[in-house]
């Protein structure tokens, strides 16, 4: 029911309409499946039967089970014990909480509002619910739906979902329960998710409720930690879940995992759903094979077998990317290698302002961004020559960072990349800040992205006027990188839809210049809806975990098995 479990027990409250008069009293609907309040059910049979009724694409949840080894018994086949732990706070003695700064905490507002929620549960690997649901619940007693948004932009940032029990089932004991936890990776602003929890306990303390409970998987020790803080303590009950495609991982076992990065897991996620077979080659660096009847490809994250030595290479050297591209017609930045000092001072002089990258690099090592003197020029140049023996210099381009992401010929998904950013409170120093922010994206990243704090860290702080002990004023957003590189903390934002059609054409153009089936092409633009652009790199191995909403681990087995379809992909009726 927090951020990081909510996967395996997700969101969203309303009364089963079609199912029995008896059993809608003892379950809610909750957009991806319902939960069955295992307290109401006299009969153990009654449950496991009621269990086995989830619908194709939901996943319904037990909960309050005390004999769960009764209730397995009747389908031990179909139904699982949920390895979580319910924790409960006691609601007699809360003061009203503060928001986080820059955040306000409300109910869901609008219908756009209510599509962010389930745009959130998307990108917090959560099983997707209706937005007209989330919005026509918004007066109901039994659900209650809260956001946390961005007092600058509107954005919505964070969402809780909580449900009364004495609503929902007159409950004796007068309790609630927190349920879909879900904070943005990409939010600057700390304690999000410790304000929703706040927020929401109050709530449920002002219409009286004794207690407030949620699940947390028990081995999510960085949730468990923040519960404990806040008060919440252990109770001795149980949940049940059924054996389907959105739980494998938790009634499979370990030996699933097999320690993939999340760039690896999407793809072999989505394979298994599909019943392709899955054989780990090498889990540290992301090697698997796939199977499915007589064919077979290897693959590395999104690098496949399909993907020639040669179209490789074209991605892998920036300066052969920009010259190919160039040739083609595309516009690309002004490049020149690096060589002899004078001829260096040249190229900055005649465009003032540019980049300093390694020609072969990833991940944004080696880079830096801005360079505008004669002084800053000779150090980066050795800061990229670390990382490869070419090193290029190229003028700069102000402007959004866009990552599109081609498919098969096809553009997938496209997303604004922004920096790393802090957002000040007055009190913590830069460097409190940025190591919060640091863990937000590395859990919401499986640790494939934190913010490094070296010296390009420290040139954007001095840039800025601070340094790592100052004290960042209340409100005011820094920028700690210079890059939008995921692994070195960037966020990613969808505009798949706002894409103008002549940067649709550019992608999927560079896209069967480089003759690739799967690349991300970054770019730099003014805006997505606007047709100006440059190309700076082409990336022959993309990162498909970073895209929500969008499918792109469904379109990439589509060009590997194009006859398999998901199981995962949700069913609306």
């Amino acid at each position: 029911m927090n951020q990081v479990s909510a996967n395996t027990t997700s969101s969203t409250m309303a009364n089963v309409e079609d199912r029995s008069e008896q059993a809608a009293s003892r379950a809610l609907f909750c957009g991806w499946g319902r939960v069955l309040f295992a307290q109401t059910f006299e009969d153990p049979a009654e449950l496991a039967r009621e269990m086995q009724a989830e619908k194709p694409g939901e996943r319904d949840i037990a909960a309050y089970v005390r004999d769960p080894h009764v209730v397995l018994s009747h389908a031990p086949q179909r139904l699982f014990l949920d390895p979580s732990d319910m924790l409960r706070l006691a609601l007699g003695d809360l003061a009203m909480p503060e928001p986080p700064r820059g955040v306000e905490i409300r109910r869901v507002a609008d219908p756009a509002e209510a599509q962010a929620i389930n745009d959130l549960y998307v990108k917090r690997d959560m099983v997707p619910s209706d937005p007209a649901f989330i919005w026509n619940s918004r007066a109901a007693e039994d659900i209650h739906f809260l956001v946390a948004v961005d007092s600058r932009t509107g954005q919505v940032v964070g969402t809780v979902t909580g449900l009364d029990h004495v609503a929902a089932f007159d409950d004796s004991s007068s309790g609630s329960s927190l349920w879909c936890l879900a904070v943005d990776p990409a939010a600057v602003q700390p304690g999000i998710g410790e304000g929703l929890v706040r927020a929401l306990a109050f709530h449920y303390q002002a219409l009286g409720r004794s207690y407030m409970d949620l699940s947390v998987v028990h081995d999510n020790v960085q949730a468990k930690a923040l519960y404990a803080k806040l008060g919440f303590e252990p109770v001795q009950v149980f949940a049940i879940k059924t054996k389907n495609a959105h739980n494998e991982a938790l009634f499979i076992g370990p030996e699933l995992d097999e320690g993939l990065n999340p760039y690896a897991r999407i793809i072999v996620d989505e394979a298994r759903a599909r019943g392709i077979s899955v054989q780990v080659l090498d889990e540290a660096e992301g090697y698997f094979r796939l199977s499915r009847g007589g064919k077979s490809v290897v693959c590395r994250e999104s690098l496949s077998e399909l993907t020639s030595a040669i179209a490789m290479s074209r991605c892998q050297d920036k300066y052969v990317t920009h010259r190919w591209l160039n040739q083609a017609g595309l516009a690309t930045p002004a490049l020149q290698l690096a060589g002899p000092n004078d001829l260096n001072g040249e190229f900055l002089g005649r465009h003032r302002t540019i980049v300093v990258k390694p020609a072969i690099g990833e991940q944004g090592n080696g880079i830096t961004v801005g360079i505008d003197s004669l002084e800053q020029l000779e150090p980066a140049i050795e800061r990229a020559a670390k990382y490869s023996e070419r090193v290029l210099l190229e003028s700069f381009h102000p402007g959004e960072d866009l990552r599109i992401v081609v498919i098969n010929g096809q553009v997938v998904a496209a997303s604004v990349r922004r920096p790393a950013q802090i957002v000040g409170d007055g009190a913590r120093t830069a460097q409190t800040l940025i190591e919060k922010q640091s863990r937000r994206r590395g859990a919401a990243t499986g640790g494939e992205s934190s913010i490094p704090i070296d010296e390009e860290t420290r040139r954007c702080l001095r840039e800025a006027g601070y340094t790592l002990g100052s004290v960042i004023p209340a409100d005011l957003t820094v920028t700690v990188r210079g890059t939008a590189n995921l692994h070195t903390g960037g966020t990613m934002h969808d505009v798949t839809d706002e894409l103008h059609p002549v940067l649709t054409d550019v992608a999927e153009r560079a896209a069967e210049r480089l003759s690739i089936p799967v690349v991300g092409l970054d770019l730099i633009v003014q805006d997505p809806k606007q047709p100006d652009y440059v190309i700076i790199e082409a990336n022959e191995r993309p990162g498909l975990a970073n895209h929500e909403p969008q499918p792109t681990a469904q379109r990439f087995l589509d060009l590997l098995f194009p006859l398999s379809f998901s199981a995962l992909e949700p069913i609306r009726e």
